[in-house]
């Protein structure tokens, strides 16, 4: 069972200076957009640089860089965006929700199966999991947002965050861009708690691809909590270093 009192106490700290000066939230928030796009991007293959990333986001091309990279950076601001109004919202997930985060991270790439649920069988690469046969995927959609208002609802909410995006990638519903949509469903409950949204490094590509496989083929979703939970405290490091709060250990 993972411990998540420490993180609930840095909610809590970073709560206390709430509301943020707009000035701080503002360039946070261009660095957040910035970071989690290049990192989400990179671990499925996009070989644009942060520094790439940040001026195709100011509109600018890259030479030798692809159409599709490129809207890659561009789709998936513009998701970030639309999960930053389902907060605001506050927007229960729905599979339209879904699908239509997907439509966006899909925009002007493949139009023909944005926001649509697969037709054809799919296997994730290099990992053991084999996703379930296209016939069922509708079903399995179904029962993982039956599962999401009911016992999802039970757990801590950094726990059910993780779980939504392990279950989801796990059902793998599109026939491409399921690891950048899982990420963004991660961030939406992690945002909708108060939470800051997190950004998984490229770096630990290795170390997440394994975690996720390890709770897909025995259930075992340790690995990936513990992940999490790291990447959850590291997300509060930009707040304190903007505040000039010393975090204490």
């Amino acid at each position: 069972m993972i411990d998540f009192s420490k993180l609930d106490q840095l909610k809590q700290k970073l709560d206390s200076f709430r509301p943020l000066p707009r000035e701080i939230v503002e360039n946070l928030h261009e660095d957040l957009v910035l970071r989690w796009t290049y990192n989400s991007n990179a671990i499925e293959g996009n070989t644009l640089t942060l520094k790439e990333t940040k001026v195709v986001l100011e509109g600018i091309t890259i030479g030798g860089k692809t159409i599709r990279e490129h809207f890659e950076a561009i789709n998936h601001r513009e998701a970030i965006l639309f999960v930053e109004e389902l907060v605001k919202k506050k927007e229960p997930l729905s599979e339209w929700n879904i699908k239509s985060i997907h439509q966006l991270i899909l925009k002007n790439i493949d139009d023909k199966n944005a926001g649509v649920y697969r037709n054809i069988n799919v296997t994730i690469p290099g990992a053991d999991h084999v996703p379930p046969d296209t016939l069922q995927v509708a079903g399995e959609m179904s029962k993982f947002i039956e599962w999401y208002n009911s016992d999802a609802q039970k757990m801590h909410s950094i726990e059910r965050a993780a779980r939504v995006h392990g279950d989801f990638v796990k059902i793998h519903p599109f026939v491409d861009g399921n690891g950048r949509t899982a990420r963004l469903l991660m961030n939406l409950e992690l945002m909708k708690e108060g939470f800051p949204p997190v950004v998984l490094s490229a770096e630990k590509r290795l170390e997440y691809y394994e975690a996720l496989d390890r709770a897909h083929t025995v259930d075992d979703y340790t690995p990936f909590l513990i992940l999490v939970s790291g990447t959850v405290e590291r997300a509060f490091d930009p707040y304190w270093h903007a505040l000039g709060v010393k975090n204490e250990e």
